[in-house]
């Protein structure tokens, strides 16, 4: 009986470190392949094609999104299926600009979607496209929905981009029916004022900007 005890007991605590272990592993991978996928970028920029992270992978970089009040920054691939969540945000293949001005862009809340709860409506994100391009959005609403509340995920009149992460953020087991959604509109600036009240515009917004990154 004690024998019997004893192997439960070590099966037990063997199971225990395999969750911890799985538990780090995780946000390990995510952090590591980030590396990775910057270095793709780069590839990717200069050589105006698709490069592949590694060999094997079946994704490849499409973006950066860049958090401008948070100063993060990550690199978005292509495609929302769970191998690529794995490794970094990804940008559903059917929202592509322009057939769909909606670029709907999906992350694990554990992991590269963690900060999407700290976003707040009027902060600016920067979208980086494969040819170079950067545009900047605004974000103009945050939002729990359902999962079978799709109505986010249609195509839109403006150009917008929408974050998608499961909620609650501190939730234990995954999934869930719930989900965080960030969605920001491009970012026109008003040529109706003048240059000196532009330019006021910007300082205001950029002393907010440093008043939030102190606080």
């Amino acid at each position: 009986m004690a024998l019997k005890r004893s192997v439960i007991s070590a099966g037990l605590a063997a199971a225990g470190m395999l969750v911890i272990a799985q538990g780090f592993w995780i946000p390990i991978k995510a952090i590591a392949a980030q590396a990775f996928l910057n270095y793709a970028w780069v590839e990717t920029l200069e050589r105006g094609a698709p490069q592949k992270p590694w060999p094997w992978a079946d994704t490849w970089p499409v973006a950066r999104l860049t958090f401008d009040a948070l100063g993060e920054s990550l690199i978005v691939l292509e495609g929302a299926n769970g191998a690529a969540l794995a490794f970094g945000p990804g940008r559903m293949i059917n929202s592509v600009y322009p057939n769909n001005p909606n670029t709907v862009i999906a992350g694990h809340r554990d992991t590269h979607f963690a900060d999407l709860k700290a976003v707040k409506v009027g902060q600016l994100l920067t979208y980086q496209a494969s040819d170079g391009s950067v545009q900047s959005f605004e974000v103009i609403d945050t939002r729990i929905v359902h999962e079978t509340q799709t109505g986010v995920l249609e195509p839109t009149t403006e150009p917008t981009l929408t974050l998608i992460t499961c909620y609650p953020f501190d939730a234990i087991a995954p999934g869930g029916p719930l989900r965080y959604v960030v969605r920001a509109q491009l970012d026109v600036p008003d040529y109706s004022l003048s240059s000196s009240a532009r330019l006021a515009r910007v300082f205001k917004e950029a002393l907010e900007m440093s008043s939030r990154a102190q606080f």
